[in-house]
C-alpha cells in the first residue's frame, strides 16, 4: 500500500496513462482514508488538506493516479429571474444548512427528503438527478 501525503503537482508527462480512484464526495472529503484504484493499487491517505475531484495523488514512469468524485442523487433547482424569489429560496435552503453549489441557471444540493419537502411545499420547481455535486466552500451542515 502506497501512503498519499499530498496531491502531485500538476505537470504529467504526456505519455502516461490515468487510473482512477472513484471515491464518494463524503469520503474525499476526509484527511485519512483509504481506497483502491482501478487497478487494484492500493492507497492509504493521511494529508494535510482534502483531495478535490480529478486531482492526481501518485504517479510512476508510465501511469498517473487521480481521484474521481463519484455521481450521487441530486435536486436542481431553477432559480426565477425575479430577484426577490430567488432571495427567498436563497433564504430557505440557508435555513436548512444544507450545502449547495451555484450554476448559471440554479442551484444544486445533495438529495434530501427534507429539501423536497420544503420545495413541494412552497411549489418551487426543481427535478432529481444523478450528477456530481461540488458544494461552494464553506458551505456545510454544523450542529448547534
Amino acid at each position: 500500500m502506497h501512503l498519499i501525503h499530498a496531491p502531485l503537482p500538476h505537470s504529467h508527462s504526456q505519455n502516461t496513462q490515468t487510473v482512477l480512484l472513484k471515491v464518494d464526495r463524503l469520503q474525499l472529503a476526509k484527511r485519512r482514508w483509504r481506497g483502491v484504484a482501478e487497478d487494484g493499487t492500493e492507497f492509504g491517505f493521511d494529508l494535510e488538506h482534502p483531495l478535490h475531484d480529478g486531482e492526481s495523488f501518485f504517479a510512476t514512469s508510465s501511469h498517473v493516479y487521480a481521484v474521481e468524485q463519484l455521481a450521487e442523487s441530486i435536486i436542481d433547482i431553477q432559480i426565477p429571474q425575479e430577484a426577490t424569489e430567488a432571495a427567498r429560496i436563497g433564504w430557505m435552503l440557508g435555513n436548512l444548512h444544507f450545502p449547495v453549489s451555484i450554476h448559471q441557471s440554479g442551484l444544486r444540493v445533495n438529495d434530501d427528503p427534507a429539501i423536497r419537502q420544503m420545495l413541494d411545499r412552497e411549489h418551487i420547481h426543481y427535478h432529481l438527478d444523478q450528477g456530481v455535486f461540488h458544494p461552494i466552500s464553506g458551505g456545510h451542515s454544523h450542529a448547534h
